[in-house]
């Protein structure tokens, strides 16, 4: 059962936290609504059903994390992505899920 989530998200917590402190670029895939609600520290929103106008934001990241609310809408975005030819995304799951990871600035 353990495989089957970490397939769908793609790495564990701390393989995100590692990621996300090496600069990886954090985009949130909800709409423009729930990002002004709340979102990780850092994070730019590109809507999942925009992606496709907005590649040029991913060109030349080394890592790549994205979220939703729950993962689901990531987890497309993180197909899509791939199907284009970046290899470098993970799929954070839901933004609380990022938001914790994130390691404090010293």
């Amino acid at each position: 059962m353990f495989d089957f989530f970490k397939n769908i998200l793609g790495n564990t917590s701390n393989n995100l936290a590692e990621i996300i402190a090496k600069g990886a670029l954090l985009v949130d895939v909800r709409t423009p609504a729930e990002f002004a609600s709340g979102t990780a520290e850092g994070a730019i929103n590109i809507p999942l059903d925009t992606l496709s106008q907005h590649l040029e934001a991913f060109q030349g990241k080394e890592n790549i994390v994205v979220f939703c609310r729950s993962g689901n809408r990531s987890g497309m975005a993180k197909k899509i992505l791939e199907s284009i030819g970046f290899h470098n995304i993970t799929n954070g799951g839901a933004w609380e899920n990022v938001a914790a990871n994130i390691q404090p600035k010293l």
